[in-house]
């Protein structure tokens, strides 16, 4: 590693369009974001009060904010290189506007004549105490090489701006290559995943979105996997979208969805317990394999997120989907457990959190992995299968959870994800008996999933 400074600035149509108003709405974004709100939320607040922004300005003002959570660490570094150490910069507002200029300099490959008027006074937010000579010899001041540490370690958490401690600890999980790879997935706007529906239907499905002129292709990792190439956004105005047979779902997802199926042959018609079922994205996958003779319970604690997939299972018409409280578990012959966890795996789509993440919340997030399985364990019937999931990539949230329930367990056995997988896919997806997928071997977010099988004696 020569460099920390990226070699290659954002591709431009990626990128939305970049306008002053735009910038304002990043900006305030960002603020309330380093004001503990959490991304997602600071966003849309964001955008609702930029009323009539254009939807390429929206989609840049939303790639600027996650972008400014992303890089925060290099353009922390890059701004104390040329002087403007941020814990001397003064107000929120003064180092959000920093982050920006030097975004834009150091990702966009943009001058003072497009980033000016962006940010030039009366300026997109108050208050700030900076002027705009300073903003300018911000973005056109020579940037130095910054000086790189020994350890090799650090030298990845600069150049793809993680805390030292998270990648200390992944460093002793994965090989550096497989780290380094990891980390710059982890660091970049994630690519747009769909799955189409119904299974087995995605060269139809990609046949049609040629036609519409969308550039999609398939993905080897999962049978209905899709990747939409082109940065235009124009798939969400297409027939297959509108029709309902695309569902945005990254591919790790998907496979997690697909480890709910029997060794051999589908789901048709069997029922299946949807423990954690969030917004819906898994509970539509598992209602297209079970066909409408089988039969989806679906819950969650959040009653916000279960609005949201009720409200999604009512798009699609699927009437084998229910949301009985409380869920019968005993009556599943599957149940997965997509379980709260850190979300280090989605980093990509929710930058913010690697700041706020600390080794302690991870500790806490294991306790309540393993309380869950274990409730759900006692309820499940003989020769049900639990699927325990996660999108995070930490051992002490994947393995170490189905390795300290199966110590106390001897009623339930591991099954290998090759079994359902295929031995090619498991070659993509798969660590011994675990899936792990990874990106960029597996594109999109780090997902984790452990089959489990009850062989002993069920609820008493």
């Amino acid at each position: 590693m020569d460099s920390v400074w990226p070699a290659t600035p954002v591709d431009p149509e990626r990128l939305g369009r970049p306008s002053r108003r735009g910038a304002t709405a990043a900006l305030e974004a960002h603020i309330a974001v380093l004001r503990g709100e959490p991304l997602k939320a600071a966003l849309a607040n964001a955008l609702r009060e930029a009323n009539g922004l254009g939807g390429q300005e929206r989609r840049f003002a939303a790639m600027a904010v996650r972008e400014l959570s992303r890089h925060q660490r290099l353009l922390d570094l890059a701004a104390r290189l040329l002087g403007h150490t941020m814990g001397k910069v003064g107000l929120t507002e003064d180092q959000a506007l920093v982050r920006y200029a030097l975004w834009r300099r150091i990702f966009c490959g943009e001058g003072w004549a497009r980033i000016g008027p962006e940010v030039r006074l009366p300026g997109p937010v108050r208050p700030r105490t900076i002027k705009d000579d300073l903003l300018q010899r911000v973005v056109e001041q020579p940037l130095p090489e910054a000086p790189l540490p020994e350890s090799q370690t650090e030298r990845l958490a600069i150049r793809y701006s993680f805390p030292n401690w998270l990648v200390q600890r992944l460093a002793q999980v994965y090989p550096e290559d497989v780290l380094e790879g990891l980390l710059a997935s982890l660091d970049e706007e994630p690519s747009l995943h769909f799955r189409a529906r119904p299974p087995g239907t995605r060269d139809a499905v990609l046949a049609a979105l040629k036609e519409e002129g969308v550039n999609a292709e398939p993905v080897a990792a999962a049978p209905d996997a899709v990747r939409v190439t082109d940065s235009s956004h124009r798939v969400f105005e297409t027939r297959m979208m509108k029709s309902g047979r695309l569902q945005v779902q990254d591919v790790g997802s998907q496979l997690i969805s697909e480890l709910c199926r029997p060794r051999e042959g589908s789901l048709e018609g069997f029922t299946v317990a949807d423990v954690c079922a969030g917004a819906g994205g898994k509970t539509l996958a598992l209602a297209d394999f079970v066909g409408p003779r089988g039969k989806v319970l679906a819950g969650d604690r959040s009653r916000r997120r279960l609005a949201e997939a009720r409200e999604r299972v009512r798009h699609f018409s699927l009437r084998q989907v229910a949301f009985p409280h409380p869920l019968p578990l005993s009556d599943a012959d599957v149940l997965l457990i997509d379980a709260p966890c850190s979300g280090t795996g989605s980093l990509a789509r929710e930058p913010d959190q690697k700041w706020k993440l600390t080794a302690q919340e991870i500790a806490k997030y294991q306790a309540t992995q393993s309380e869950l399985l274990d409730e759900v364990s006692r309820q499940a019937k003989p020769g049900a299968l639990i699927v325990y999931a996660t999108c995070s990539v930490m051992p002490e949230e994947d393995e170490a959870v189905v390795e300290a329930f199966l110590a106390k367990h001897p009623d339930f056995t591991l099954e290998p994800v090759e079994d359902v997988l295929g031995a090619e896919r498991a070659a993509l997806a798969a660590q011994g008996p675990y899936l792990k997928a990874l990106p960029p071997k597996v594109p999109g977010g780090g997902f984790f999933a452990a089959r489990l099988r009850r062989t002993g004696a069920g609820p008493g």
